[in-house]
């Protein structure tokens, strides 16, 4: 393609959900352009990324359009079969096996640069055109479409453009997005760990007053941690040495794995709500970080992020087969509407969840183990909460 032709669609950011939205878009026959700021590294086996997904059997089925879930499974991707949540205070447990819903397992538990790498392997063969290393410095668009100028002086026209860049996306500001934010004031500690006891293919979640603390199975036996903590807090955990961070982390989770032992770097990373007051302005379309970031408790930000992308090509696909215009304001409004609130409704209630259990106040603390073991004992309301989290 000729650097000044005109495209249907031009996606800025090349993570999970932006490669997966052009993947999605190019497999409906629409001529799309992806523009990413750096070369992604390429994934190592010996060196884990430390940035781990839950990822949904939804979002799996998404990656397998494009052939890519194949490669993933292949690589590295540790399926998860049993999810066990209890809380620090007492009280009854949440359990939800792969069995009693009827599956092989309730998703994957897989790394981020692994899923960029597979997806960025699928562009050349999708006839994406990539622009790489690239930048959005000007946009302009009317009703008929958009146009970007990149900071190598060439330029990229499209019907639609997709702002896919992240939390702090400079294509959702250059089309005047506005956002809300809330910071917990919590970071999430994260890194590879070994245990006394076998994973046993389970996801575990402790809710502890000073956040959760998830640990996640992971290839060779190891398991990822997501620790969330106080700012203040995780700064002190950082800056212990490994020996007495694994010391506090078994302490944390109780024991529940016998010893814990860390054996990675360990990083942290802040955490915020922070939602787009709009998932389309003007020909603009916003999603993954873009739109929504939300509390990492359950996991579920690029499921979110990629059901941005499962919707839009429905949509387009239904177009299609009316022989309609993809591209009409009409449609997008409503793909922008329904993904907008399904996404605020996710944010305020992990938000929810986070609220109610890190917390130390009685009562909060008398209410929280009871709910959970109320969930625990009625299978079709724990069979609900799981469907939702796999978009089934």
């Amino acid at each position: 393609m000729s650097r000044g032709a005109r495209n249907d669609a031009v996606v800025v950011g090349g993570g999970v959900v932006g490669a997966a939205c052009a993947l999605a878009l190019a497999g409906l026959g629409l001529e799309t352009t992806l523009v990413e700021a750096a070369q992604p590294p390429r994934w190592s086996r010996e060196q884990p990324d430390l940035r781990v997904f839950a990822f949904a059997p939804d979002n799996a089925a998404l990656l397998d359009t494009f052939g890519a879930w194949r490669e993933v499974l292949d690589a590295r991707a540790q399926p998860y079969r049993r999810m066990r949540v209890w809380d620090a205070a007492g009280g009854g447990e949440l359990a939800f096996d792969a069995d009693v819903v009827g599956r092989g397992e309730l998703g994957w538990i897989v790394e981020n640069g692994l899923l960029i790498d597979r997806l960025w392997a699928a562009l050349p063969r999708a006839g994406v055109d990539v622009r790489v290393p690239a930048r959005v410095e000007a946009l302009e668009q009317d009703d008929d479409g958009v146009r970007l100028r990149l900071d190598d002086g060439s330029r990229v026209d499209a019907r639609v453009a997709v702002a896919a860049d992240g939390a702090e996306s400079t294509l959702r500001r250059l089309a005047g997005g506005e956002v809300s934010r809330h910071d917990y004031g919590q970071r999430g500690v994260v890194g590879y760990i070994e245990t006394q006891q076998p994973h046993a293919d389970t996801a575990w979640q402790r809710f502890l007053p000073t956040g959760p603390l998830a640990v996640l199975p992971f290839a060779q036996g190891r398991s990822s941690i997501v620790w969330t903590l106080p700012d203040a807090r995780a700064a002190q955990v950082l800056a212990l040495d490994d020996e007495a961070f694994s010391r506090e982390l078994t302490r944390a989770f109780d024991a529940r794995l016998g010893g814990m032992r860390v054996v990675s770097k360990r990083a942290a990373f802040p955490l915020r709500r922070q939602l787009a007051q709009s998932q389309l302005v003007g020909r603009v379309l916003v999603v993954g970080d873009a739109a929504h970031v939300v509390h990492p408790l359950a996991g579920q930000g690029v499921n979110l992020g990629l059901r941005d992308v499962a919707a839009l090509r429905d949509v387009i696909a239904a177009a299609q087969g009316r022989r309609a215009d993809w591209a009409s304001p009409h449609r997008l409004a409503r793909w922008a509407r329904t993904r907008a609130s399904d996404n605020a409704l996710a944010a305020h209630a992990y938000d929810g969840i986070n609220r109610l259990f890190s917390s130390d106040g009685m009562h909060r603390t008398l209410l929280r183990g009871p709910l959970l073991g109320l969930a625990g004992r009625l299978p079709p309301l724990t069979d609900a909460l799981w469907r939702r989290a796999a978009g089934l």
